[in-house]
């Protein structure tokens, strides 16, 4: 599941071309949710800031559960994973996806793997389920299941349940299924990203000051 045929994209940071194609992060949904302009900034322009106190406390803790995990984890790969969870139920944390024919990847916080579904944790600060987080679980959902229909003898036919979950905590705020609808508005999103990237459509910024005003890179933005 690691990249194939992959190399660095020429001029957007941290954008590569896998398979001929443009890849981006699946974390950059979110971030399209809030401003797509910014990330036209950080990514396009290469602007650089200091990471925010909410920034560092979130790696603090994402780290925190990683390492509790790997303490209490039996390496498998993805492929006895998925066998032996069609009889017993499994959990694994930072699960890298990638999808060369939608152009996306990234680490999925955590995924339970039981013998009816497959639910796929994105972890979030608070307990407000925005669509542009909804949209970074979907684009994980989305990556996944591309890997499992190409792999149809181990997905068993199980759905996928997307489900976003409080930092730090088992609360689990937010759950859907990756249903048809989800994954049409997903694709669509996942399109305009590509088009953005590419140069075909323009890069929009947000029009609510309280993003604005919370920005990394307002001092960056001409439309502030």
């Amino acid at each position: 599941m690691h990249d194939k045929n992959s190399e660095n994209h020429p001029t957007i940071k941290g954008a590569k071309i896998i398979d001929g194609k443009l890849n981006f992060p699946i974390s950059w949904l979110n971030q399209q949710g809030y401003c797509e302009y910014s990330i036209y900034l950080e990514y396009m322009e290469g602007i650089s800031t200091l990471p925010t106190p909410e920034m560092m406390k979130g790696q603090e803790i994402h780290q925190e559960l990683e390492d509790k995990f790997k303490e209490e984890a039996v390496p498998a790969t993805f492929a006895e994973m998925m066998e032996l969870s069609q009889k017993e139920e499994l959990l694994s944390r930072e699960l890298w996806v990638v999808s060369p024919e939608y152009g996306i990847r990234g680490f999925i916080d955590e995924i339970w793997l039981t013998p009816d579904e497959f639910i796929i944790i994105d972890d979030k600060p608070g307990t407000v389920a925005y669509y542009s987080t909804i949209n970074q679980v979907f684009g994980y959902c989305l990556a996944f299941k591309d890997i499992i229909e190409k792999n149809s003898e181990i997905s068993n036919g199980r759905k996928i349940r997307a489900a976003l979950r409080e930092r730090g905590t088992d609360n689990i705020f937010w759950s859907a299924e990756f249903d048809q609808t989800a994954e049409k508005k997903i694709k669509t999103l996942i399109n305009r990203m590509q088009d953005l990237l590419n140069g075909s459509k323009a890069f929009l910024p947000t029009d609510n000051p309280r993003k604005c005003a919370k920005c990394r890179f307002s001092s960056y933005c001409e439309f502030k």
